[in-house]
């Protein structure tokens, strides 16, 4: 199968078209029986910030960050070597399919406000699409709309 055509963005970049071309690859799972303290040495291992967790089926079932390990356990004063992955999965898990649309990605991720997106092919995890992802294959405009979205804070009086 051939990639989508690239166009050119304007900014001397390329943006891809589909999910699968943004995305990175290589991205791993973590059994939600985990522990965070295993997770936080794959996260040193694969140099990632966030990890994907898999139920039995290896179906997604949450993702973790490693921000949560540290605000929603250590922070807390539970031990990283008795809080599971799975403990920590909150929400429901969002993805996108490897033949996405990038416009498609961008509202996902709009729209619950995340910065990281696994990627599906064939029920499979296939990569994750990240910001650094992002600010490497879209445009200057596509990029300006996502952080405002995704950033925006609400305000409260």
């Amino acid at each position: 199968m051939c990639p989508a055509p690239r166009r050119p963005s304007g900014t001397g970049r390329y943006f891809m078209t589909t999910a699968g071309e943004i995305m990175h690859r290589g991205a791993q799972w973590i059994p939600a029986h985990e522990t965070l303290d295993r997770a936080a040495q794959l996260m040193r291992e694969l140099n990632v910030g966030a990890l994907p967790i898999s139920d039995e089926n290896e179906r997604l079932c949450g993702i973790l960050t490693d921000r949560d390990i540290v605000v929603g356990c250590v922070a807390m004063g539970r031990d990283p070597a008795r809080v599971t992955a799975g403990e920590m999965a909150q929400g429901t898990p969002r993805w996108i399919d490897a033949s996405a649309d990038v416009t498609e990605v961008l509202d996902e991720m709009q729209g619950h406000q995340i910065r990281r997106l696994p990627v599906i092919e064939d029920k499979r995890l296939v990569g994750m699409i990240s910001e650094a992802d992002l600010a490497q294959h879209l445009t200057d405009d596509q990029i300006a709309v996502w952080v405002e979205s995704v950033y925006a804070r609400s305000v409260t009086h």
